[in-house]
Formats: structure tokens, sequence, C-alpha cells
């Protein structure tokens, strides 16, 4: 989702790549204001990854627009930059001239004679000003997004799909069978309703890859909104690196015990005689049809130093710490791409597990599965971070070539990520063949740790989560300080803040280590504000500045806002483990 561009003598900026793999965990908007890195002696710093901001004026998708060039705070350094800020700015400017919008109060001069500036900076003077001849080459048509609904469509599978396979057979477990897939298509459309509202509004305002869902609340609806979804897309953030250290934490816990075990030669596992799909296990015991919740402690000779709960969580900042604080993140995103390996590696581990069992629903299963049980929200809120992408879906959409084929597109995307969990949550829940009431969280805790294939997806998942948390963490840290430190942030505030994040995610780890749990109240809290009531608010808000806003209109948009509060209070009354 993230691809992250780096400056000789500057740190890591943060820009957005559609095409890159991520989880739903991982959307979030990485800058502030509209703003262009084009600088190569900026200051080592998170917080000021741009010196010089550019900002784009827009008016009504009804009325012309004037694009107003802000002064730079200083020179730009070479022309290899100064060819970069032209053809940058050209197009930012294309987005809007393609909509027939005129282009006015542009200039950008190069003083060659002049005394006080060199011959390869730009001068900014006032009034209006038109580009140079030699520049103005570069056309419009040129500069106008390469990518293709096909690119469009996938970049979007590809982002939303991640951790949230993992949970999907419990969801289902926790709604009922047919209820469980009735309620990802219901969500799955209203999330695609919402998330098509963005893009519609930003298509109102008149485009711009200078504009997000952040400025489209502060345009449309006031400071405040912006705040709140500021504070919501951290929360995301938030949830997000907790729920991957919970995870970090399992794989590596498991990795190592069955390493452990074949070096030390204990090939003898404890597994159940009364059961015929041996690499298979239920963490829970059933006694007197009552749950009673007990977890296994796995049986090794490591001791108590090595426990999944008390000490792995800790042992794994031992090496994720230090790759928090490199100052270019560059190398992590080299293996963006390993998380579509990862997905792609699930899918077809549950698909072949499953059919390796056969389909495991007995009549009285069959009868019931029509039934909804009482802890479905648990599925709601963990759909609500499943179909979360709505604080990156302009940045996505934009760059498709065919605009006017949008909506297409997204909703072509929605169908095949809901396509894909019904898929893996429904196989996987009627072919497991012990009670469905032992379905975990995390599906890869119900295989023993022997398990060729599971071993293979455990490494696979540890490896690209190991990657993906810096670049997580970076996002969150650079959320943060943008909002509530003005200044340059200096080594020492951002060595406090990642020893802040680890020691929560450690903690969280360590009391509360289900992804579940995590996963469907970071999707309920967080789903509420950007899912469920910014989109319509935007909407509303643009109805009636064009006099179109209506009873039925009001209505239905603000049922959506309500459906998202009562799916966030529903999350407090389940008990799932």
């Amino acid at each position: 989702m993230y691809k992250i561009r780096v400056y000789p003598g500057s740190d890591s900026s943060l820009t957005r790549d559609s095409g890159s793999e991520s989880t739903p965990l991982l959307s979030s908007e990485s800058r502030t204001s509209p703003e262009l890195v084009i600088f190569d002696d900026s200051d080592t710093s998170d917080l000021d990854p741009s010196p010089a901001s550019c900002s784009l004026i827009y008016g009504s998708i009804d009325s012309s627009y004037n694009t107003i060039l802000a002064t730079p705070k200083r020179p730009i350094s070479s022309m290899k930059n100064s060819e970069l800020f032209v053809s940058t700015m050209a197009n930012s400017f294309c987005t809007v001239s393609e909509k027939n919008y005129e282009l006015r109060n542009v200039d950008l001069t190069l003083n060659e004679n002049s005394n006080t500036k060199k011959a390869h900076e730009i001068d900014f003077v006032p009034g209006p000003l038109q580009f140079q001849p030699d520049i103005i080459q570069t056309s419009c048509k040129d500069l106008k997004p390469k990518q293709s609904s096909l690119v469009t469509i996938f970049s979007i599978w590809n982002t939303l799909l991640g951790s949230s396979l993992l949970t999907m057979p419990w969801g289902i477990t926790m709604a009922g069978f047919f209820p469980g897939i009735i309620l990802n298509l219901l969500m799955s459309g209203l999330c695609l309703y919402t998330a098509y509202r963005l893009v519609v509004a930003h298509a109102y305002h008149g485009g711009g890859s200078d504009i997000e869902v952040l400025d489209l609340c502060r345009i449309y609806l006031g400071k405040w909104a912006e705040h709140i979804a500021r504070i919501f897309s951290i929360a995301v953030l938030l949830g997000a690196t907790i729920a991957y250290w919970i995870l970090m934490a399992n794989f590596l816990y498991n990795s190592v015990n069955f390493i452990y075990d074949n070096i030390a030669g204990w090939s003898t596992h404890h597994v159940s005689e009364n059961i015929s799909y041996k690499e298979v296990l239920c963490p829970k015991d059933f006694q007197d049809n009552n749950t009673i919740v007990t977890y296994e402690k796995t049986y090794d000779m490591l001791g108590p130093a090595w426990d999944l709960r008390n000490t792995v969580p800790m042992f794994l900042a031992l090496p994720i710490f230090p790759l928090l604080n490199f100052n270019s993140t560059t190398f992590f995103t080299k293996f963006n791409s390993f998380g579509t390996v990862s997905v792609m590696y699930l899918i077809i581990f549950v698909i072949i597990k499953s059919v390796s069992w056969g389909i495991n629903m007995d009549q009285v299963e069959w009868t019931t599965s029509w039934v909804i049980r009482p802890t479905f929200p648990a599925l709601t809120g963990l759909l609500a971070m499943s179909f979360f992408i709505h604080n990156i879906v302009i940045n996505i959409m934009q760059s498709n070539r065919n605009q006017e084929k949008n909506g297409r597109d997204l909703t072509i995307a929605y169908f095949l990520v809901t396509l894909t969990y019904i898929i893996v949550g429904v196989t996987f829940f009627m072919c497991f063949p012990l009670p469905k009431s032992c379905i975990e969280d995390n599906l890869l805790n119900n295989f023993q740790k022997w398990d060729g294939l599971t071993i293979g997806a455990r490494i696979v998942l540890l490896f690209q989560l190991v990657t993906v948390y810096p670049l997580l963490a970076y996002v969150l840290r650079i959320q943060l300080l943008s909002w509530i430190w003005k200044r340059a942030s200096n080594k020492g505030l951002v060595l406090f803040i990642n020893l802040v994040l680890v020691s929560i995610c450690i903690i969280f780890a360590t009391f509360v280590p289900h992804i579940g749990i995590i996963v469907r109240y970071t999707g309920a809290l967080s789903g509420f504000i950007y899912v469920f009531t910014f989109p319509n608010l935007l909407h509303l808000s643009i109805l009636k500045k064009e006099g179109k806003l209506g009873i039925c209109s009001i209505l239905f948009h603000l049922a959506i806002p309500v459906i998202g509060f009562l799916n966030l209070i529903a999350q407090f009354f389940i008990t799932d483990h």
C-alpha cells in the first residue's frame, strides 16, 4: 500500500503505492497537508518530509478553477529537481484541466541572468505568469494516469486482503453459517457504497493528488471533522500494529518450537486418539455443554523462559525495535510484493486442507445453519476492518486511467474481495473436522505445530509481517508527529514514540493475545467514523451545497451512521473467549 521514496540527505518520505501489498490494517494517510517532496538538502526529520508545500485550491465541480502555487520556503537546489517540480505541478494541473477547467495564475520563470540567483533556481514572481516555452513541452496528455482498470482492481484486492483471512472462519462461527455469508454481502455492499461516496466527493471537489479524505473533511465539514478523522486514522494504525505484534509473536513461538523439537529429536506429540485428523487440534475444552475456555500450553523443553504470552512478545522486540529506528525504510518496501505471495499461499493452504477433509457438517448443523447467533456482531466488527480502505481509496482510484469507470472498477474489486473472504471462511467452516466451536480467531492455531503446510504458512507470514511492521510504525509516527508536534522531530522523540508503541504492543500480546478481539474493536470503532459516518456527511454536505438535499436522502444517509454506532456498541456485549 505504501512506497517509501528517499531523497539524498533527507529522511525517508512516504508516498502511496496502490500496487503494493498490505492489509486493511495498513490504511492511512501519511501526510497532513498537500505537499511535494522535491528538495534534496532538507534536514533529517520524521516530521518534515517536505520543506516546501504546494497547495491546490479547487472550487465546485460546476465552476471554473483558480490554481495557486505557493512560494517555497527555499530555492530548489538543482535543475533536476526543478524539472521534477514542474513536471509534478503540471501533473496536478492536468488533473484539473482534463475536466475542461481553466488554468490560471501559474508562472515559473528561469532567471538565468540574475545576480542574486543561480542559473538553475526557479524564480517565483508575483502576478499572472505562464510556463516557459521549453518547459510547457511536457504535455498533459503524457502525464495522465497510466494505471489500467485491471491494475486498479487488483490493487484494491491486494490491499484489502491480508490478516483478515486468518480470522474469517472464526467470524463465520460467531455469526452462523448462512448468516455469516449474508453479513459478508451486506457489509461489503455498505462499505462499497461509502467508499464510492468518497471517490465522488473527491471528483466533485475537482480531483487532484493532494486532496485526501482529511482535506475533504476539513473543507466540507469543518476543522473538527479533520481532527476526529485523524484520531481514528491513528487508531486504525495502532490497532494494526497490535494485531501484527500478536501474530508475529504467535508465528515466532511456533516456528522456534518446531525447529527446536526437530533438533532436539522430540518427535512425539500428544494428540487425542479419538479423532481421525491428527494434524488439527481444539484449544478449547467442552464440559456439560458449557464452553470452558482453557488454553493448552505447548510442551517443550525450553521451560518458562519461552512462553507464548509472558516472554515471547518481549523477545520479539529484540529484532523488531532496531528496525523501527532506521532513517530509511526503502529496504522493507522491496518485500511488499511478498505479501501477495503470502495471501495466495494462505488461500491455497485453506483449499488444500479443506479438500483433504471433505465436508464435515452433520444434520443438526445443517438444520441450525440458518440461525443467527447472538455473537454475530463479532463478525460485523471484523468485516468493518476487513473492508476498510476508505482512507486511501482516493489515492488508488485517482490513478485509474479511465476515471469514468471508477465506480465499476471499485465494485468489481469489492466483489472479488467478498468472494475471497466467503470462499476461505465458508470452506474452512464446512470442512473443519472438529466441532465448529473449536475454530480459533487465528485459524493456524487449529493445526499442530509439526504440520508441514502450517509451518510454511507461519514462516511466510512471519517474514511478511516483519517487513511490513516497520512501515506501519513509520506511518503511525508520521501521523502522530504531524498532528501534535509542529517542529522538526529529533531522534530522541522518535526513539521515545517507538518505545511507547512497542510497549503497548507487548502489553496487549501478553494480556489480550486475541487478534479477533483487537480487529473487531478496531474495525467497529474506526469504521464508525471512516466507513459509516464521514462519507455520508460529506455527501449530504455536497447535496446541500447543490440545493438537492431531500428528506429521503437525509434519512438514508443518517441511518448508515446509526448502523455503525450500533455495531460499535454491540462489541461490548460479546464474549468470544
